[in-house]
């Protein structure tokens, strides 16, 4: 089986999963980005597939950029201009080529977590 990469957000400031957030996924070689998919998180906080599936997975250097602030700003949590947190760039590598990787995000206007999840 093939590795392939999920991820999802969860709104730790109100408690729920955090829906709409534009994703885009790049691959990194030095200072090289290649985008690779660009998606919108569902009712869940997650996406509707995985965003790397197996048949595109490749070991390597990753980035989500997690576009937050049009969220952070819809959801009446910040108002200021401009916003402490608007993209919250992850980049994180995968090196197991057969390995199931999920990257979360936990999300507060002022602060966020990850972690490699399961």
């Amino acid at each position: 089986m093939a590795g392939y990469l999920t991820t999802h957000v969860l709104d730790t400031a109100r408690g729920c999963p955090a829906e709409g957030i534009r994703i885009a996924l790049y691959r990194v070689s030095g200072n090289s980005h290649k985008l690779l998919v660009e998606t919108v998180t569902n009712d869940d906080g997650r996406t509707d597939a995985p965003i790397l599936p197996q048949d595109q997975f490749k070991t390597g250097t990753y980035e989500l950029v997690f576009f937050c602030g049009d969220y952070l700003r819809e959801s009446g949590q910040v108002q200021e201009d401009p916003l402490f947190l608007d993209q919250v760039p992850i980049r994180f590598g995968m090196a197991d080529g057969e390995a199931h990787y999920h990257v979360p995000l936990l999300l507060s206007p002022y602060g966020y977590s990850t972690y490699r999840g399961s």
